[in-house]
């Protein structure tokens, strides 16, 4: 069986889904493995946007009227495709710091991939998973990929807009198809418990991560949709976002193992992901 080019891991917040990842890379790269790493909020990740509004002609044209200072400026920065208009305001703002004003930044943001509407969202991800899978069929490289593959469709489609489910399976789906040349290998990191695993989170993260989780939680779409309020009602959309998660894993077709990383012991759990990715890969210096 050919080694898988795409790993794709995957589990609800607290859960241990960055460590996984890192703990993949290290284990490849163990095995003479050449692997890239891409983790949530990658400005430079080859199947997802961060940072990134979409504008159409008309919509661009309001902003740089609105911001006339900034127009040359923005206009350099604009990336054409099409009839439409892409502006990596999060790298912008990196690079040109206060000099990019908060109001500005506002504006740009109304435009963000992820605050779209969840057609205008699936189009432009799957597009940019196509080119992610064409770009990549030739490079010997494995790529690891931190909860893009079904968070984000299940964030845009039940967290943001409550959206039925068989459009959010059928998203996961699509972006199963795109990439099922690259013989790509899903792991998705379980708990036992849900709630302590979150609450950990919580009470190690930045107060400013939780506060913004929550709001995110349960003012829009499913949470609000079903009354939900603070970290107890999170907590409730969250249970429901594992049960539509679990199902889209039984569901793709593509290797997919469930791991459990409940123990929080590294080394231990090093092992068993090394277990497993050795049935799906050979080391370099056993072929």
């Amino acid at each position: 069986m050919m080694s898988s080019k795409l790993v794709l891991v995957e589990g609800l917040p607290g859960f241990g889904k960055t460590t996984t990842a890192r703990l993949v890379h290290d284990i490849l790269t163990e095995m003479n493995i050449k692997s890239q790493l891409f983790l949530e909020g990658d400005l430079e990740h080859p199947a997802d946007y961060d940072g990134v509004a979409y504008f159409n002609e008309y919509e661009l044209n309001a902003l740089l009227v609105a911001h006339e200072k900034f127009k040359d400026v923005l206009s350099h920065l604009i990336i054409k495709q099409g009839d439409h208009y892409f502006l990596e305001y999060r790298k912008i703002k990196s690079e040109y710091g206060s000099s990019f004003p908060d109001d500005l930044l506002q504006d740009v943001v109304k435009y963000d991939i992820y605050e779209l509407s969840l057609d205008q969202n699936r189009k432009l991800i799957t597009d940019k998973w196509k080119t992610f899978a064409e770009n990549v069929s030739t490079n010997s490289d494995t790529f690891i990929f931190d909860c893009c593959f079904i968070q984000n469709p299940v964030t845009m489609g039940m967290i943001k807009h409550d959206a039925k489910k068989d459009d959010i399976v059928s998203y996961v789906k699509e972006l199963a198809n795109i990439v099922e040349p690259l013989n790509p290998l899903l792991i998705y990191v379980e708990q036992s418990d849900l709630n302590h695993s979150f609450k950990k989170a919580v009470k190690e993260r930045p107060k400013e991560w939780s506060e913004g989780f929550i709001e995110y939680y349960t003012n829009q779409g499913y949470g609000e949709n079903h009354s939900y309020q603070g970290l107890e009602g999170t907590l409730e959309v969250l249970k429901a976002r594992q049960e539509l998660e679990r199902e889209i894993v039984d569901v793709v077709k593509i290797n997919k193992v469930k791991v459990d990383n409940s123990c929080y012991q590294l080394n231990e759990y090093k092992v068993v992901l090394a277990g497993i990715l050795s049935k799906y890969f050979k080391a370099k210096d056993e072929l």
